[in-house]
């Protein structure tokens, strides 16, 4: 679990909507006027990844971070109401590879994102979002890590039309706390 995010990763709980209060307050609603089924757009492309994945989250102890660097391609499907991510990424414990998928749900204005590893070849659950008037993408979802329910926040943020950042959190305490647990930098090639 702690090898990939539960974007990009694995989750057992889906959530119809975030958890009480955490995507309110983070949040606001895409308005009636803004569709977001071209949200993710700017990211079509091949991008160097750099990725830094925590080993032990929530664990209480100091952080144990290991550097990956690769790639990831992104492709739209079906006129842009989804898109595949390609990620294959290299570091000191071996390859991270995998596929994201991202589906639009134009009903409720939000993305769902999912993961498959090529490791175990299963699809997680997914989790759930959308882009803010900033275009910050803020997603949430609920996982189980270590027999215990914690949640999920993914942010997707654009630095620039060459560089994005990628960040997941997970929190232990329903969302009162965050800690990082995946954190990767895309520059476009």
């Amino acid at each position: 679990m702690t090898q990939f995010p539960t974007v990009l990763a694995g989750m057992t709980l889906a959530l119809a909507s975030p958890p009480s209060g955490a995507l309110a307050q983070a949040s606001p609603a895409p308005s009636a006027q803004r569709g977001g089924q071209r949200d993710f757009e700017w990211e079509t492309g091949t991008w160097t990844t750099k990725v830094r994945v925590r080993r032990n989250p929530l664990s209480g102890e100091a952080p144990v971070w290991v550097e990956y660097q690769g790639t990831s391609v992104v492709k739209p499907v079906s006129d842009g109401r989804a898109n595949l991510v390609e990620l294959s990424v290299t570091g000191p414990k071996g390859k991270i590879e995998g596929v994201s998928l991202r589906l639009y749900n134009p009903a409720a204005r939000q993305w769902s994102l999912n993961f498959a590893s090529y490791r175990d070849g299963m699809l997680t659950a997914p989790v759930y979002g959308s882009f803010d008037a900033s275009g910050r993408g803020l997603f949430y979802g609920q996982d189980m890590l270590d027999g215990r329910a914690i949640l999920v926040r993914f942010i997707v943020t654009r630095v620039s039309p060459n560089e994005a950042r990628f960040d997941q959190a997970y929190s232990a305490d329903g969302g009162v706390t965050w800690e990082d647990n995946w954190n990767a930098v895309d520059t476009r090639r």
